[in-house]
């Protein structure tokens, strides 16, 4: 069993640019399990996005399972954009181009499960 607090994991900004060139703002991102602890097939990740943030358009060969925690943001996946708040969860298919906004002044936090790419 692996057992740990948030305050022990490191926050690092995303720093990422689409295909288009357009850019990731103000996100964090907290590797809260990954293989580091003994995971073997999935990677649980907090994002924090500050408000006016926004998560380029994008698309990775692997699924998405996220889980809003706090505040209130736009998900966009395929052609469907929807907003969401703490307790929405949802799923994005493999490959499927997806994006993030937080249009609010609170902080948007979710988490975010993805298979471990090996």
């Amino acid at each position: 069993m692996y057992v740990s607090h948030i305050d022990n994991v490191p926050k690092e900004k995303v720093d990422m640019k689409n295909e288009k060139g357009e850019k990731t703002t103000g996100t964090w991102i907290q590797w809260l399990i990954r293989e580091d602890q003994g995971a073997k097939n999935y990677a649980m990740r907090l994002f924090t996005m500050e408000p006016n943030a926004k998560i380029a358009k994008h698309h990775h060969p692997w699924e998405h399972e996220i889980f809003v925690l706090s505040g209130e943001g736009i998900i966009g996946a395929g052609d469907k954009e929807v907003k969401v708040h703490a307790g929405n969860f949802l799923y994005i298919e493999p490959d499927v181009p997806h994006w993030y906004r937080n249009e609010s002044d609170e902080e948007f936090k979710f988490l975010c499960i993805i298979p471990i790419r090996k």
